[in-house]
């Protein structure tokens, strides 16, 4: 059993949970955990969730996305409350996760509640104060739904300070909704929007003004070629490690340009999320 010792509204939609976790063994950024539900009359539901947290955080962190539809997530992300006890089990999964052992570069796709493993791993990166070229591209429908942001932008931002925060570039696109004066990435990713993302490097150039998300679409500051993980097309450095995370539609999509592009499949690390 974990005890909830907080809970942190990321989103309209979104919550994270934070864990006190007794004897928690330990786990790499990418896992995930299993959370079963008992109600009164006995029935039992059970749930697969990313670990939000980085490994070397003192608490656990998973983070919700509340389906309207969804069985056990509405209750997760609005009737939880500090105190109450859950039962979990894990940490569980091993292809999708990452160490800064492990090396890079890194690229980074999320499609919506998929940023949660990712997020993890970019914690855990900073944790570490590593140097490893990273770039990270999420997806949503609106400004409101980009979880993290704030501490994103305090990562890879253009007042950021710190190891890491110059080789980490953070960018979004706006699937359904560009507020007044938005100049970046806009739709659902595709050949072009990877061919602008992966050839320029912008660290921070994505950035809120209140709600809305600015900065350059496809272009970096000064339109300087990008040093970082960049395209399999016009780069000779290391291979990229590719982590996708998302929809399963999102994931397919982006997984199958990616092959497009010259990306090793091999080097594909791809997880898919359902309703919960």
């Amino acid at each position: 059993m974990v005890t909830v010792i907080e809970t942190v509204r990321e989103t309209p939609r979104t919550t994270t949970l934070v864990l006190d976790a007794p004897g928690w063994p330990g786990h790499r950024a990418g896992q995930h955990v299993d959370l079963r539900l008992t109600a009164e009359d006995g029935y039992q539901a059970q749930r697969s969730y990313s670990i939000a947290s980085a490994p070397e955080e003192e608490v656990l962190r998973i983070t919700v996305d509340r389906l309207e539809d969804g069985e056990v997530s509405p209750f997760l992300t609005d009737d939880v409350l500090s105190g109450d006890e859950l039962e979990l089990r894990g940490p569980i999964g091993g292809p999708f996760t990452w160490s800064v052992d492990d090396g890079g570069p890194l690229l980074l796709l999320a499609g919506g509640s998929g940023i949660v493993p990712l997020m993890a791993m970019l914690r855990h990166r900073a944790a570490q104060g590593s140097e490893v070229p990273a770039r990270l591209l999420h997806s949503v429908r609106t400004p409101r739904e980009a979880a993290f942001r704030t501490e994103l932008l305090g990562l890879s931002g253009p007042s950021a300070v710190g190891p890491g925060t110059s080789t980490l570039d953070v960018r979004w696109t706006l699937t359904r909704m560009t507020p007044p004066g938005w100049d970046g990435f806009t739709g659902r990713i595709d050949d072009a929007m990877l061919e602008a993302f992966e050839t320029t490097w912008s660290p921070g150039s994505a950035g809120f003004g209140g709600d809305a998300i600015g900065g350059p679409a496809g272009t970096a500051s000064g339109g300087t070629a990008s040093t970082g993980p960049g395209s399999a097309h016009t780069t000779h450095e290391p291979a990229a490690r590719v982590f996708v995370c998302g929809p399963t539609g999102f994931v397919e999509a982006a997984a199958d340009l990616l092959v497009q592009r010259g990306h090793d499949p091999a080097a594909i690390h791809a997880e898919r999320f359902g309703p919960s």
